[in-house]
């Protein structure tokens, strides 16, 4: 976890939210719904939390979203699409202070490029199982990695959680990392 390696212990208590957001938002403002959504929701339960932290990452390929995949159909049209191409991924944020309602929401957004891929390296990739729970079908941090042969923007945004824009967002409500 991210803010583990930053020397924090957080409590981690996943949203139950459906991730459902209303139609016509782009990219940035889906990120950022959707990070407020669980951010509200958990810190409805934890009203004497200090701060509360939802965040979500979408892929975007040539404006289409590509969530988690559905089945490994799903997972090797995603990667078949994404290989050999640039594609935007965009990490949502929500710090909210229970206590007095203070919240910070935003988003984060970086360029991935995934090289070309055989449909063998594809079935490979897949069958390790990481895949299936990612927003478009890699994660960076894992076998993914090897997908990925460049990057424009900010490493820990693609693994999910801008750590500088939420250092930032800590800061505005009187917080911060350091």
């Amino acid at each position: 976890m991210l803010l583990g390696q930053l020397g924090f212990t957080p409590i981690v208590d996943p949203s139950s939210s459906e991730e459902i957001a209303p139609a016509g938002l782009t990219p940035p403002k889906l990120v950022e719904h959707l990070a407020a959504e669980k951010a509200e929701e958990v810190a409805a339960r934890h009203a004497d939390a200090d701060l509360v932290l939802g965040a979500d990452t979408i892929v975007v390929l040539d404006g289409e979203v590509l969530g988690k995949p559905r089945d490994r159909a799903d997972a090797q049209r995603m990667l078949a699409a994404l290989a050999g191409r640039w594609h935007v991924v965009y990490t949502g944020y929500a710090l909210i202070a229970p206590q007095d309602g203070r919240r910070v929401v935003g988003h984060a957004e970086s360029e991935v490029f995934i090289r070309a891929l055989s449909p063998h390296e594809i079935d490979a990739y897949i069958d390790t199982g990481e895949p299936m729970d990612k927003a478009g079908s890699y994660a960076i941090q894992g076998v993914g990695s090897l997908l990925v042969s460049q990057i424009k923007g900010e490493y820990t945004n693609i693994v999910g959680l801008s750590i500088p824009a939420v250092d930032a967002a800590w800061r505005e409500l009187g917080w911060g990392l350091l």
